[in-house]
């Protein structure tokens, strides 16, 4: 197996910058793969990708260096500064792979942040950009294949409309222009699954993988799969809300105070662009209870946490003969070296994927996903016993049974 590229849009944003830093420390021995799901014993044995075989690149709508983001990174995040230093050559080389990113009707917030000037360019055109930077990147690097990542900002929610729904309506859509129809990361998505790429939306930016664009991918063999990538609060609470299910408990309102800094923090600070956190942030808690509580989630920029992701919950339940309880929980941990290991683990299923062949919604990826898509099942436990299934079901590399080691498999009942 051959080295695999990875392309991040927002490839200097702070997730990005703590995807490739961890990478190259992996690679060098310098930190453990403690937060890698797929270093669990059950993944053994499926030639998933080494650290080391992967390449990166990707696209950015500032004029950031790798290493300059590294730094702030480190600084901010109280990482140690002699892992930087031991790395800071290989990350400095990222930066001849990071192309142009494009902006197009991906809301004022993100639009602010472009170091270009921003100009009129048709959607056509576009496209034809990313994809030659596609192949540009696998012809520059020796690659054969290469997955495609979402890690910008999130965008405002996009209406579907009838251009969305097939891959005929949607190229219809392209060739007349209607800018309005799609965003930036809809142009992503669909050079990237045009180009053969494994795409996943780790935003909660609902344009990247509309209905036309998993029509594409079951019809180029091309797997995906989204959105936003679930690594806190949303985590927590779809861990912990079926116990007040399995206990018969009524939860009678759930409110999720966030406060957070960084990009991402000023981004969502925008009433627009928030909209799309939160609808994927709220969604977990009716699709396991089976009714709707009263729930609120808040979302608040405090610049001075930078990437110190701060979550606080109250939970307000009813117990027998009508007692009213409550719980609260704390949730604090740097966004971005939460995400990064997880990202590296995406990368690693996708190529999984690719070699066998799969197309379509990696649905068995859905415990990565605060909204994952093509799924109904929305509690942690089950969805890691999806991913333990389609371990599983393949077929091991030695003909043997699969070793799940010391990790208890979770379809069998203790």
């Amino acid at each position: 197996m051959g080295k695999t590229g990875v392309l991040l849009i927002g490839c200097t944003g702070y997730i990005s910058t703590a995807v490739i830093a961890g990478t190259m420390a992996l690679n060098k021995g310098l930190c453990s793969r403690t937060g890698m799901v797929t270093e669990l014993e059950p993944f053994s044995g499926l030639n998933l990708p080494e650290p080391s075989d992967l390449v990166f690149g990707g696209w950015d709508i500032r004029c950031a260096s790798p290493i300059e983001s590294a730094y702030e990174l480190f600084r901010n995040s109280q990482l140690p500064t002699e892992i930087l230093k031991a790395i800071e050559e290989d990350i400095k080389g990222v930066a001849q792979n990071i192309y142009a990113g494009v902006t197009t009707n991906c809301g004022r917030a993100i639009t602010h942040l472009c170091d270009r000037p921003e100009e009129y360019k048709p959607l056509r055109e576009q496209v034809d950009k990313l994809k030659s930077d596609i192949r540009d990147f696998k012809e520059r690097n020796g690659l054969e294949s290469a997955v495609v990542i979402n890690l910008a900002s999130t965008e405002p929610p996009l209406e579907f409309m009838e251009c969305h729904t097939s891959l005929d309506t949607f190229e219809q859509c392209l060739d007349e222009d209607n800018h309005e129809a799609i965003r930036a990361s809809t142009l992503y998505s669909y050079a990237a699954v045009s180009e053969g790429c494994p795409y996943l939306n780790f935003t909660p930016s609902n344009a990247a993988l509309i209905p036309a664009i998993l029509e594409l991918a079951e019809s180029n063999k091309v797997p995906v799969m989204g959105n936003d990538g679930k690594t806190g609060e949303t985590l927590v609470k779809s861990a912990l809300i079926p116990m007040f299910m399995y206990r018969n408990l009524e939860v009678l309102s759930w409110e999720g105070f966030n406060i957070l800094g960084n990009m991402d923090g000023q981004v969502l600070d925008d009433p627009q662009n928030k909209e799309s956190k939160i609808l994927t942030k709220d969604k977990v808690l009716p699709k396991v209870l089976g009714y709707t509580p009263h729930s609120r989630v808040h979302i608040h920029y405090v610049p001075s946490l930078d990437d110190l992701k701060t979550a606080w919950n109250f939970i307000h339940f009813k117990g027998f003969l009508g007692s009213k309880m409550s719980l609260q929980f704390i949730w604090q941990g740097y966004d971005s070296i939460l995400a990064a290991p997880l990202i590296i683990d995406l990368v690693r299923m996708a190529d999984l994927s690719k070699r066998r062949g799969e197309a379509g919604l990696m649905k068995h990826l859905s415990s990565f996903f605060k909204a994952p898509l093509g799924v109904e099942e929305y509690r942690l436990y089950e969805q890691f016993n999806m991913l333990m299934n389609y371990l599983h079901e393949s077929e091991p590399s030695n003909g043997a049974e699969p070793d799940t080691g010391n990790i208890k498999d979770p379809r069998i009942p203790t």
